[in-house]
């Protein structure tokens, strides 16, 4: 009774009421040339008309089901009794001298004695441990397992009436819900890496010191020489002020033929426009390039007042 209780998700009127006979075991899953197809057997639960469903079927684990077929082949030959629920007389499976087993007996009876034997309090921080503690669990256990059941299979295999009854039994685990998070990967969509050049020989030089620039970010269509590039508005549409070398330029391909160059990666936070430009959104653009008309580029001047043409698309490619 305390394997069905533990591993079927069963409420306690309807272990109460579970019958002789209630495990079956579907062997149509099986390799053939299996040397025991009882191993590879799903066990499987007939478990009886309750207060939301009719009688109904389901898997269970084959520790619960091998103790209920010991049990049936040493129980005692009792009478037929009469289920209150159905108005039938049938032969319980958990009955003894005559009578079926009480509704208190595992609350009552069987925790106390499991507590007392693995040194365990009775109640911890969510209160009493009771029988429905374990219905709770399990179904929060099949919620989070590596390959989850569906709302949908899990409200089926509780026997729930509607999925609103099941999601207050799901609990999801902290581990499950820091994968969930991670995998949404909310940080990472908002930043992308972008390629550095470092001219080391202009830091040995000592050529920073009279303002030659030593960092060159690469936007793909030319570089940008913005020691502050992270914080500039125009990052992602460049206004070609005077820290821009486009690369068909002669001075960009001077840079690209150094062999001296450090080449890294810089992380960049980006907001939800910029992110559209990077996904090659021309709506996008226009409306990044709109906003940031009348916005001073570091140089100074605006890009209304440099009059530059529409900056081109950087592909996302070339970014990360």
């Amino acid at each position: 009774m305390t394997l069905i209780w533990l591993f079927s998700g069963l409420r306690l009127n309807e272990l109460c009421r579970l019958r002789v006979g209630c495990i079956r075991w579907d062997s149509s899953t099986a390799p053939s040339n299996a040397a025991s197809s009882l191993a590879y057997s799903v066990c499987l639960l007939d478990v009886p008309v309750n207060k939301t469903s009719g009688a109904f079927t389901k898997p269970i684990a084959h520790l619960a089901g091998q103790a209920v077929a010991t049990w049936e082949a040493i129980r005692p030959v009792q009478p037929l009794l009469l289920d209150l629920k159905t108005g039938e007389y049938v032969h319980y499976l958990f009955a003894y001298r005559g009578k079926r087993i009480g509704h208190d007996f595992i609350n009552v009876s069987i925790i106390p004695m499991l507590c007392r034997k693995a040194g365990v309090p009775q109640q911890d921080q969510r209160g009493p441990l009771s029988c429905h503690r374990a219905r709770a669990t399990i179904a929060s256990q099949l919620a989070n397992a590596k390959d989850p059941m569906s709302l949908l299979e899990l409200q089926q295999w509780l026997g729930h009436s509607t999925p609103l009854s099941t999601q207050y039994y799901v609990m999801v685990s902290p581990t499950r819900l820091s994968h969930a998070y991670a995998d949404a990967g909310y940080l990472d969509r908002n930043i992308r890496a972008i390629e550095v050049l470092i001219d080391q020989d202009a830091i040995r030089s000592g050529a920073t010191a009279a303002g030659q620039p030593w960092k060159y970010y690469d936007l793909g269509h030319g570089h940008c020489t913005y020691d502050f590039f992270d914080q500039c508005p125009h990052r992602m549409a460049c206004a070609k002020c005077s820290f821009y070398i486009p690369k068909e330029s002669a001075q960009a391909q001077l840079l690209q033929a150094k062999t001296n160059l450090l080449r890294m990666k810089q992380e960049i936070p980006l907001m939800d426009d910029e992110l559209a430009a990077l996904e090659d959104d021309l709506a996008a653009v226009e409306r990044l390039c709109q906003r940031l008309a009348n916005v001073p580029t570091p140089a100074g001047p605006t890009p209304r007042e440099i009059q530059v043409s529409p900056p081109t698309i950087i592909p996302l490619s070339q970014v990360q």
